[in-house]
């Protein structure tokens, strides 16, 4: 995807996304505890399987890493922040 495309994206969802190499997106999520975070990514899972769109996710206790890039392409593509904007919404 063009550096003017991802710009352009980028702009219509949460200024906390932040753009890796111009390959992928990746937000941090913080959460009072382990369990309010699971319960926040089982909820990005819902999400994601309606989708057909699988972020990576990490998890460090009540900390959650979310990085979007699509594998079909090897960088990010239009449904990256279309799944970006949905995740925001939780």
């Amino acid at each position: 995807m063009p550096h003017g495309d991802i710009a352009k994206y980028l702009a219509e969802i949460n200024k906390d996304w932040k753009v890796i190499k111009d390959h992928s997106i990746k937000r941090e999520f913080s959460f009072k505890d382990f369990k309010e975070a699971m319960k926040f990514v089982n909820s990005v899972a819902d999400i994601a399987n309606q989708q057909g769109h699988h972020p990576d996710i990490y998890i460090f206790y009540s900390i959650v890493q979310i990085e979007l890039y699509t594998h079909a392409v090897k960088g990010l593509s239009e449904n990256d922040f279309i799944m970006a904007a949905k995740i925001d919404k939780i």
